[in-house]
């Protein structure tokens, strides 16, 4: 219980960090407009009251946005030096790194919260079908928790922002990315596929909830958490 409560105050103390910042503020409005842009062209242009190509293009812009609002949470502390301090501290290496994979994922969600505006746009004008539009926003909170866990880690890697965010983002887009070149790949590779975080995100946004591609987020989050735990470690 102690180590539950010792993360969530690392988490407290990154989520305050995040709106004391302007940089915070700027990722979300950037987040907003894209995926405004993008919800209104259906809306308008095409008379679409669904929001399935918002959920499709979701994971692109999360791949960019996630690893933004992740780059911070250990370069930031390595390049203050308070990192050394936080790490004299009694907590444990998986307390810090919960904390700031909790505040990462949750401050994503509450980027993403004010789209739920759209969900309301669309009950007013018609009757979507309820079941892909929770799958969508169930599918995005696993999603966000992943890229955050791999956003974390990069993090660690470096006291340079710049590089932390560049190496998140390569390694994210290049899980959104996989899934979609395993067609030129050699058949016997087609498994690799599997690893790609678009076809998991896509079966949930549908509305079909497979314990397949829940195991499938929570293994990426679990790894790179227990990844970025053994760097702690060893730098202590």
């Amino acid at each position: 219980m102690d180590r539950f409560n010792t993360a969530l105050t690392i988490m407290k103390k990154e989520l305050r960090a995040y709106f004391v910042s302007p940089i915070a503020y700027i990722v979300i409005t950037i987040f907003l407009i894209f995926s405004g842009f993008f919800f209104f062209k259906d809306f308008f242009y095409f008379n679409q009251a669904e929001m399935r190509n918002y959920f499709q293009l979701l994971p692109l812009m999360f791949t960019f946005v996630v690893p933004a609002v992740t780059m911070r949470l250990f370069s930031e502390e390595r390049q203050s030096g308070s990192m050394e301090i936080l790490m004299t501290l009694p907590v444990t290496s998986l307390d810090v790194t919960a904390g700031k994979l909790l505040a990462g994922t949750l401050f994503t969600i509450v980027m993403l919260a004010p789209s739920l505006f759209y969900v309301v746009t669309l009950i007013i004008v018609g009757s979507p079908d309820p079941g892909p539009i929770i799958g969508g926003y169930l599918g995005a909170i696993f999603l966000a928790a992943a890229y955050a866990s791999i956003g974390v880690l990069t993090s660690s890697l470096s006291k340079n922002q710049i590089i932390g965010f560049i190496t998140g983002w390569a390694a994210c887009f290049f899980l959104w990315l996989i899934d979609k070149i395993v067609f030129f790949m050699p058949p016997a590779l087609g498994f690799l596929e599997y690893l790609g975080t678009d076809t998991h995100f896509q079966n949930i946004s549908k509305g079909v909830i497979d314990t397949r591609d829940i195991i499938y987020f929570l293994s990426i989050t679990a790894l790179s958490a227990l990844a970025t735990v053994k760097i702690l470690d060893e730098r202590r």
